[in-house]
């Protein structure tokens, strides 16, 4: 059987220079050398950052080189050479010999010029004004960016710690191919790509590296069920080991238990060598599943399932595992990898995958728009054909629970990386019973809990700004690298953190607003939630009492979700002194009662207008402000006071909210959050 894994090398800097004899060819149909002032001045110091933090990055990857071997010593480049001729330059600069050699073919001007740096210029009259800029910059970085006092230590790091990925094609590649891949592309080969070809050379069966492959090639696209990838490449009884007989459930306990893949034969290509785990491989269209906006991208769900599968590993420390793309290869560089993590790590992939798939939700590919929630909450299953189901099925209530719990965190966190969240989850889900979503659910609620009352109040956990401090969450929530999500609510004191409007906020972070819409939504799911009480009954004036204004309709209620466009906060009283309105100090302002989500569309319209032109605007029926922008319950609370009160004959125009309204809302709502 062909062993279907990349061939990649992973080697020093000096090892590319000084290591085994080698050529680097740069053929005709190269583009000359075309890096600027800027590129070369980035590169040294990325590097710099790597060498300076404490301690030093072990290793800081530089890219990728593929080149096709020619014989004797000589590698033809394909792709990489600016890269690899700015390397030789800061190399020149460091004053470090290099025993192996950079040529271009065909291009005398060029190969002159490479060969004769640190000579005299006036030796030659054919120059390359592109290497010769280059190197002056590599210079020039060098004594801007390196202190002098640890230049020596620098140079052995370029040298030593810096590492590029050599891809080697095969001699029977198609060359053509390639390039259509690589032009389609765009780009060099994917940090996760490198990471996959570590991974394979651990397994020593080709079996079990055909079995690697083909989990990894139905996991890495993000956008579609895992099932349904798995089911388009895979014999039905095979299929049905791992998922069911409906494809819905997640039934092995081990890499050992994946079906044994048969591998296609025939010439290598691209395809197969490069990407025949690509997520830009062409998609089977009589099984087309169903396709969604995932929430997490392949790199950064790499390092959530790595730290799923380092957890309880001994010695292990939660602080050393950073949950960032970036650090992608430096983070398995810290692995001690061998055939029994790989297989772990695989089993883990794929069923971290399915949760993901199948328990998480995802963002379907349409707008956000006020009559439709496009976050859904669904498993795929297959009888006769593939079906979409809600994950609570006939229980409605359960459904939109989980599905406003899941959002909340979502629209909380949304960059692809430091999703803590989704590793808590999934490690839930990988120590408990899945299909018992009640429990899930209890759990989400109380995840939320414990982040609002054990991080979010805890100042020593809050910087300067209120924003949590690095390693805060697993601290807090994984202390003995064990799930602890049971809230300790005693002696918070929101004001001493945030401010009350006497007392100066230093910043009320996004998850505050999304967790006290959550809670609004609760008590409205909890009180009045499909039961018919009509305007004016005394369950529905209670409710509306505790919010703090009158009735504005229990639709709003109905149609709210957690749209990804609300990431803005708005003063509902300006910052600016705006139509003669009364002035309000700047600890008033600032806080809790006078905050609202608002979409940023919505936000830069109409920051500066009053309490009173806003509520004009933004519940108006031209929409001309689309009203899922500002469809924040707290918001909606705010601008409902502002009319109550235009109502009033004490309230002449431009008072309709004042720093009574502030703090009484503000008040109403702490009573929300349970803080007296």
């Amino acid at each position: 059987m062909r062993n279907p894994q990349i061939p990649l090398k992973d080697i020093t800097v000096y090892e590319l220079y000084n290591g085994e004899s080698a050529i680097y060819e740069i053929p005709v149909y190269q583009r000359n050398y075309a890096w600027e002032k800027e590129e070369i001045f980035a590169l040294v110091q990325d590097v710099y950052n790597a060498f300076s933090t404490d301690p030093p990055k072990r290793s800081y990857y530089i890219g990728t080189l593929v080149s096709y071997y020619r014989g004797e010593q000589i590698y033809e480049v394909i792709d990489g050479q600016q890269r690899l001729t700015t390397i030789f330059l800061i190399l020149n600069a460091l004053k470090v010999r290099c025993s192996n050699r950079l040529t271009y073919k065909a291009r005398k001007k060029a190969d002159n010029t490479i060969a004769s740096l640190g000579n005299s210029r006036e030796t030659y009259d054919d120059r390359d004004y592109g290497i010769l800029r280059g190197a002056d910059w590599s210079e020039e970085s060098l004594k801007e960016i390196v202190s002098p006092g640890r230049a020596e230590a620098f140079k052995n790091y370029f040298q030593h710690n810096v590492h590029i990925i050599h891809y080697q094609v095969p001699r029977d590649i198609d060359l053509n191919h390639y390039f259509e891949i690589m032009n389609s592309r765009g780009e060099q080969l994917e940090m996760s790509e490198i990471v996959k070809a570590r991974l394979m050379e651990k397994l020593n069966d080709p079996a079990d590296r055909a079995k690697f492959n083909r989990l990894w090639e139905c996991c890495s696209e993000m956008n579609v069920y895992v099932q349904q990838k798995y089911d388009a490449k895979t014999e039905k009884k095979e299929v049905e080991k791992i998922f069911g007989p409906e494809l819905s459930d997640f039934m092995i306990s081990s890499f050992e238990e994946l079906p044994e893949v048969q591998e296609k034969k025939g010439k290598s290509t691209i395809n197969r060598i490069l990407l025949e785990s690509s997520t830009a491989a062409a998609r089977d269209e009589v099984n087309k599943g169903d396709y969604f906006q995932p929430i997490i991208d392949f790199p950064n769900f790499l390092l959530i399932v790595l730290k799923l599968t380092r957890n309880d590993e001994a010695g292990f420390q939660l602080k050393d595992l950073v949950l960032d793309d970036k650090e992608l290869l430096n983070q398995f560089d810290m692995v001690v990898l061998d055939e029994r993590f790989v297989r772990k790590f695989g089993y883990n992939l794929l069923k971290a995958k399915f949760f993901l798939d199948n328990r998480i939700v995802h963002h379907s590919c349409e707008e956000d728009t006020i009559e439709s929630n496009p976050w859904k909450l669904q498993y795929w299953k297959k009888a006769d054909k593939w079906n979409c189901a809600d994950l609570a099925g006939q229980d409605r209530g359960l459904q939109e629970q989980l599905v406003h719990l899941l959002s909340m965190f979502e629209v909380s966190f949304t960059p692809k990386q430091r999703k803590n969240y989704l590793f808590y989850c999934l490690l839930y889900l990988f120590g408990n019973d899945s299909r018992d979503l009640k429990a899930f659910c209890r759990f989400l609620s109380d995840l939320a809990d414990k982040y609002f009352w054990d991080v979010y109040l805890e100042p020593s956990n809050l910087n300067e700004i209120n924003a949590p401090l690095p390693g805060c969450f697993d601290q807090v929530v994984l202390p003995n690298k064990k799930l602890d999500v049971l809230p300790r609510k005693a002696n918070r004191d929101f004001a001493g953190v945030y401010g009350d409007g006497i007392d100066r906020s230093k910043g009320i972070p996004l998850y505050i607003f999304n967790y006290l819409d959550y809670k609004i939504w609760e008590k409205y799911f909890r009180s009045l939630r499909g039961r018919d009480f009509k305007k004016g009954e005394q369950p529905r004036r209670d409710f509306f009492d505790e919010l703090g204004c009158s009735d504005f309709e229990l639709k709003y209620f109905d149609l709210f979700y957690f749209s990804r466009t609300r990431r803005s906060l708005e003063h509902y009283f300006p910052q600016a002194n705006i139509n003669g309105l009364t002035r309000l100090d700047e600890n008033q302002i600032n806080c809790l009662g006078n905050y609202a989500m608002i979409g940023s569309e919505a936000n830069s319209s109409g920051s500066n207008w009053s309490p009173k032109t806003k509520l004009d605007h933004y519940l108006d029926s031209s929409h001309k402000i689309r009203q899922v922008s500002v469809a924040s319950l707290k918001f909606i609370i705010m601008m409902q006071m502002c009319s109550d009160n235009q109502h009033l004959p004490a309230r002449q125009s431009g008072s309709e909210w004042i720093f009574e309204d502030i703090r009484r809302h503000q008040a109403k709502m702490l009573k929300i959050l349970g803080i007296a």
